[in-house]
């Protein structure tokens, strides 16, 4: 997700700004932004949003069902290590999809919530 990792944002403001993109029942539960890129964990699915060029009006959308994801890891942020990374393998891909959280969020209940909506389906 970029150079720069991703902080929390506002679960409701994400919903708004986001409304567009999702189904009829399907909810925020956690947001992450970048300077530019956005990463959204709904009930249903992971959204990445990927800003592109040097206005940002283009946008890539990347979706992927929570059945899709066939593991996930978390690696906290350390003493010389500002951020903490968080891996998501999906199927048909050999290489996972990352995403640098900042430590001031909290990896226990990101992966507390993706623990959820992957194993308890």
């Amino acid at each position: 997700m970029g150079l720069f990792s991703a902080g929390d944002i506002d679960v409701a403001g994400a919903q708004a700004e986001f409304q567009a993109w999702l189904i009829d029942g399907e909810r925020v539960l956690a947001a992450f932004r970048t300077v530019r890129d956005t990463a959204l964990l709904t009930n249903l699915r992971f959204i990445f949003v990927d800003v592109q060029g040097l206005t940002g009006s283009k946008k890539e959308f990347l979706s992927i069902p929570w059945r899709s994801v066939t593991r996930f890891s978390f690696e906290t942020a350390g003493t010389f290590d500002l951020d903490a990374d968080m891996k998501m393998w999906v199927s048909g891909a050999a290489t996972p999809l990352e995403v640098k959280i900042s430590r001031k969020s909290d990896p226990q209940r990101i992966h507390k919530l993706m623990t959820q909506l992957i194993v308890g389906r």
